[in-house]
């Protein structure tokens, strides 16, 4: 998870023009998810939402942080060579994030802590990190510095962890901060709300709740099944430069929907550079999962378009949307670039612009 900070809302709704819904609200994750159940009885889903902010609740004690005992709290605090076991749900989690920095030749990283802190400054305010800061930051940064044990659940950092002790220490007496001289640091900010979305998915189906869509701050949306008569949970995409213009409207169930973009005094950082993404200005993925769409929107924030055009084509199953920064003469409907099978998700005649 990351720290609070004000979001844009990527994705907006038109689920009020469906009768008899019910809704609830939960604070979480530094946003606010929202459970919308249609269902005959509304005591029965209340309980159900209940407990699915329950599990939303115990997921972000064990994958946060920012939170002094959670599962990714004592991984970051582990010695180099250090071996942790953890929970079945913090292990998911690293797997998955495994398998997106593989599928994205590491445009998405969960090991970004550490040039996060070189970006963004304690106040959390963008700051300019030094040359030096920067490259202790790369060396500490890479799915390769750590090592999962499917039969153990455990996590081992590797050696090359190792071999900057030395160095960290010297540079810590010389006005580093804390987290700039600690080991590897894992951040699921850009999976955690998404993997969220999908436990509780599950705990609805498991008070046989099936027709209901689940959103963490709009920005990772999980459409269930459709609501009888309809096709699909409507949704909008709207150009972040101007919410009043529509991008894209889709019809979704059984899938999930995830927004990405650059917020003011914030950055995005590209793990394969280490620097700030300045290109684009927002995307989005849809792909079967939230998990999936929540990582693979931020890695599409640092993917060319050649390589998300690759992606969609190898992943017939993944939606892709990028807004490109206005480059002046570049005209607006080059900056809107599309990649998958789009035509098939959407009504008709919803791109303006």
């Amino acid at each position: 998870m990351t720290q609070p900070q004000p979001e844009i809302c990527f994705v907006k709704s038109d689920w009020d023009s469906i009768p008899g819904l019910q809704r609830f609200s939960h604070e979480a994750m530094a946003t606010t998810f929202e459970v919308i159940i249609l269902h005959e009885d509304a005591r029965y889903a209340q309980q159900a939402a209940r407990a699915a902010f329950n599990e939303l609740d115990r997921l972000e004690a064990e994958l946060s942080r920012f939170i002094e005992n959670s599962d990714i709290s004592r991984i970051n605090n582990l010695a180099p060579k250090g071996s942790l076991r953890v929970g079945l749900d913090a292990f998911e989690c690293l797997k998955l994030g495994a398998r997106i920095y593989a599928e994205t030749n590491g445009a998405f990283d969960i090991t970004i802590g550490s040039l996060l802190g070189c970006w963004l400054g304690e106040d959390e305010k963008a700051r300019t990190p030094s040359k030096e800061q920067l490259n202790l930051a790369r060396q500490r940064t890479g799915i390769h510095l750590f090592e999962l044990d499917e039969a153990e659940h455990t996590v081992e950092l590797l050696a090359p962890a190792i071999l900057l002790a030395p160095l960290l220490l010297a540079k810590q007496n010389e006005g580093l901060r804390k987290s700039e001289a600690a080991g590897v640091q894992i951040d699921l900010g850009g999976i955690g709300k998404g993997d969220a979305v999908d436990r509780m998915a599950e705990m609805l189906r498991d008070w046989s709740i099936d027709t209901a869509v689940i959103h963490g701050g709009y920005s990772s949306v999980l459409a269930m099944d459709a609501p009888s008569g309809t096709k699909g949970w409507p949704l909008t995409l709207s150009n972040p430069d101007n919410r009043k213009q529509t991008l894209a409207g889709l019809h979704l169930q059984g899938r999930a929907l995830s927004g990405s973009g650059l917020q003011k005094g914030r950055h995005i950082i590209d793990p394969r550079t280490a620097r700030p993404v300045e290109e684009k200005r927002a995307a989005w993925a849809c792909a079967p999962d939230a998990a999936t769409a929540d990582a693979l929107s931020t890695a599409f924030m640092v993917m060319t378009p050649d390589e998300v055009k690759k992606y969609c084509s190898n992943h017939p199953d993944t939606l892709a949307m990028i807004v490109l920064e206005d480059g002046g003469e570049q005209a607006q409907k080059d900056r809107i670039l599309r990649f998958g099978p789009w035509k098939k998700s959407e009504p008709p005649a919803k791109l303006s612009g």
